[in-house]
């Protein structure tokens, strides 16, 4: 899990860097007419968001050793025009001193908006939207084939109590603020893209005013039931021979029969630590984009992955170590983004399970009991440690009373 986090980190800030930079040489254009500037073609180029190189302009930020003598007439002027000073300005190439030490107080011009904006628009809404769609079409594929996984044996019509009141309230407003922040995530990532066409300005602006409060403060519900899962149930998600077993066996999913499981088997475990580990990512970048200017996660980051040399087992240049908050908060939000897509589709296979997908798991989320059968088919070991716990607190048949 965690190599993969890193994997997919670097990824995006590749492709930030990337576009950000040059996005690639290509020095296919000839330039010869325009004296080496900007052509229609690199025009063309960028509005279709190919690479482009951006050297005719990064490197002319011109030259102090250029500049005429004191003695002339336009010697005061120095070496470089305004447009190159601008230039120097835009890709940091300029001596910058400053009296204030906070975050990047050099960088006067942050040139990775556009970038930021491409892959918003473009890649991340295309690869979040289809990761999503395949998902319910797996899912509803998975439920045409197999079918509902329903009870084998005859219920007993007694219940055991599989979640204290405490549990599932954390349980819900876990699961609740996820759904909205989702909801209302998608309607800001996409709704500019899908709903304005439909509902025109003026109503979608009102409906993405709405939906950024709505983000903003449930996120802080979604922090708190986050935490209340996992001090109430960290216990029982540690791994254990059992899982093994389980794994093997596929959980009973395509067989008859379910591999003995403690109060929570292979399958809920890897729920459980996808969520606290995505969960806790795409709270602290929510957390950086709220507070932009005294949370900065990236550039330390940075330093510390250059520190281990990650960049390098993947063939890439040392990542940048100064960014300006704007930068910051384009890396969050990409992050906080992918992140979110990831685990809106682990969430969608935890419904449909919790669902439709499986007679009598609902109930246990519902009202917190759920039919005996049902536990000794899915959780054999814990309901055997519960009904046992159960029968030692009760008093012996045999016991007379006392006089």
């Amino acid at each position: 899990m965690f190599r993969a986090l890193i994997t997919l980190f670097i990824t995006v800030t590749w492709i930030s860097s990337a576009y950000a930079q040059d996005a690639g040489r290509d020095d296919t254009i000839d330039r010869s007419a325009t004296g080496g500037a900007q052509t229609l073609e690199d025009i063309m180029r960028r509005q279709r968001g190919e690479p482009v190189d951006n050297s005719f302009r990064s490197d002319a930020t011109g030259n102090p050793e250029n500049a005429a003598g004191i003695e002339n007439q336009l010697g005061t002027l120095g070496g470089a025009s305004d447009p190159e000073l601008w230039r120097a300005f835009r890709f940091g190439s300029v001596d910058i001193t400053a009296s204030n030490n906070g975050p990047a107080a050099t960088t006067l011009i942050q040139d990775g908006g556009m970038a930021w904006l491409t892959f918003r628009q473009g890649p991340l809404i295309t690869n979040g939207g289809l990761l999503l769609l395949a998902t319910l079409g797996l899912l509803a594929i998975f439920y045409f084939v197999r079918g509902k996984i329903t009870i084998d044996g005859e219920k007993t019509g007694r219940t055991v109590t599989r979640f204290k009141t405490i549990e599932r309230f954390g349980h819900w407003l876990l699961a609740g603020s996820f759904i909205l922040l989702g909801i209302t995530g998608l309607i800001t990532l996409m709704g500019r893209k899908f709903l304005i066409p439909v509902f025109g300005h003026d109503a979608f602006a009102t409906v993405a005013v709405a939906s950024k409060w709505v983000h903003n403060n449930v996120s802080w519900a979604f922090i708190l039931g986050l935490a209340m899962v996992f001090v109430m149930w960290v216990i029982h998600n540690l791994p254990d021979r059992t899982d093994i077993n389980w794994i093997l066996k596929g959980g009973g999913i395509f067989t008859k029969g379910h591999p003995p499981a403690k109060k929570f088997n292979a399958g809920q475990k890897l729920i459980f630590w996808s969520v606290i580990v995505l969960g806790t990512s795409i709270s602290a970048s929510g957390l950086a984009l709220l507070f932009p200017f005294e949370i900065n996660m990236f550039a330390a980051t940075f330093a510390k992955l250059n520190a281990f040399g990650i960049p390098g087992l993947f063939g890439m240049a040392p990542l940048p170590e100064v960014l300006a908050p704007h930068e910051e908060m384009q890396l969050s939000q990409a992050w906080h983004a992918i992140v979110s897509f990831v685990l809106m589709a682990i969430i969608l296979a935890h419904i449909y399970i919790g669902s439709v997908g499986m007679e009598g798991a609902y109930d246990a989320m519902g009202s917190g009991e759920v039919e005996e059968q049902w536990a000794r088919e899915h959780h054999s070991i814990w309901v055997e440690e519960v009904l046992a716990e159960k029968a030692s607190k009760s008093p012996s048949e045999d016991a007379t009373p006392a006089e």
